[in-house]
């Protein structure tokens, strides 16, 4: 089992960068750069390129809406230069408030696009042709009819140095899933229950396994939680509130939020709904509040030893091959001596 982090959006590039640092030499393997709306994400991928040595970077994730097919492996294939082959393609749909809201551009189809955009990078970093791709949502070079008739079938100019740089698509509904196991690398779900998820996604897993291409090899499952190890931690569960509560409660209008809806599968469809109220009501402590303990308890890898080892096993036994940490700690000799220390009970 290999071992990961989020770096969130909020800035803070040079911070940043120095805690990846040294994380790195305690052991991380994987290190996730978010976007949401905010600074981009590339950015600070390539600053991390030149900034680590062994530490894959991963991008988690940038939005299928915000660039052309192409740009998104041009730019995986960038980083992927800069960092001597340690860049992880990581892919999401986002929602309709920040792609509408914010990017200006319609939310459609989500999934028959993230297809083909998955299609169109491996031809590009494959570089065995121009590119042609005739989809339903993309088309390479575009048709006489949709634009001058000057278009013409491109191969990318320079060399990726990988033709198989890896995908990892954050994935959450039924038929998103199924689709993320049949062509990515690495599946990204968010408030993953190593209990429940079986349950939820088992099937949809299931169905994407059985077209699943050998030469892809077993995907990657990517998931965790907030990580402390030690007398009390247990208290540091309820900083995971605030998050919970914004994604089970503000992400998404009412009548549409993909988070509250799996919430409502793990079966927490009570506290889904009240979560969701007093959010959108503006009560956002009084929505943390109602998070249930359960929850937190059973995401989370903060307790004693033998708790966190358990956690982990759990999270093992459920399909997780890659575990997303967020170390607690206080300050960063201590983050990097949890790494250290979590690092050699997972292999």
């Amino acid at each position: 089992m290999k071992l990961a982090m989020q770096i969130g959006y909020s800035g803070g590039f040079e911070d940043s960068v120095a805690q990846v640092q040294a994380l790195e030499k305690a052991g991380m393997d994987i290190v996730y750069v978010a976007e949401a709306y905010g600074y981009d994400g590339v950015s600070l991928m390539g600053y991390l390129a030149a900034k680590t040595d062994t530490v894959q970077i991963a991008a988690g994730i940038l939005p299928i809406y915000t660039r052309t097919p192409t740009l998104l492996a041009m730019t995986a294939a960038g980083v992927d230069e800069l960092s001597k082959g340690r860049c992880i393609l990581g892919l999401g749909a986002s929602g309709p408030q920040v792609i509408e809201g914010f990017h200006g551009v319609p939310y459609d189809a989500p999934i028959g696009r993230t297809r083909e955009i998955v299609e169109i990078c491996r031809q590009v970093w494959a570089r065995k042709e121009p590119v042609v791709h005739d989809g339903r949502y993309y088309q390479l070079p575009l048709p006489e009819d949709k634009g001058t008739g000057l278009g013409k079938p491109l191969k990318i100019i320079t060399k990726p140095p990988r033709p198989n740089i890896p995908i990892h698509i954050a994935a959450l509904g039924p038929k998103n899933v199924a689709m993320t196991a049949e062509i990515a690398d690495g599946w990204l779900p968010i408030l993953y229950h190593p209990d429940r998820a079986a349950d939820v996604w088992g099937a949809d897993l299931a169905a994407g396994v059985a077209k699943r291409d050998a030469g892809l090899g077993t995907m990657d499952v990517i998931a965790g939680g907030l990580l402390a190890v030690g007398e009390g931690a247990e208290a540091v569960r309820d900083f995971a509130r605030p998050m919970v509560a914004l994604y089970v409660g503000g992400m998404g209008a009412r009548d549409k939020n993909f988070y509250n809806n799996l919430f409502q599968r793990y079966g927490y469809e009570d506290s889904a709904a009240e979560i969701q109220d007093l959010y959108l009501d503006g009560k956002k402590q009084e929505a943390a509040a109602a998070v249930p303990e359960s929850f937190l308890a059973e995401t989370s890898l903060a307790g004693d030893e033998g708790f966190v080892r358990d956690q982990i096993q759990r999270y093992a036994d459920s399909g997780v091959t890659v575990l997303n940490v967020t170390p607690i700690a206080n300050d960063l000799d201590g983050q990097a001596r949890l790494i250290e220390k979590v690092k050699g009970w997972v292999g």
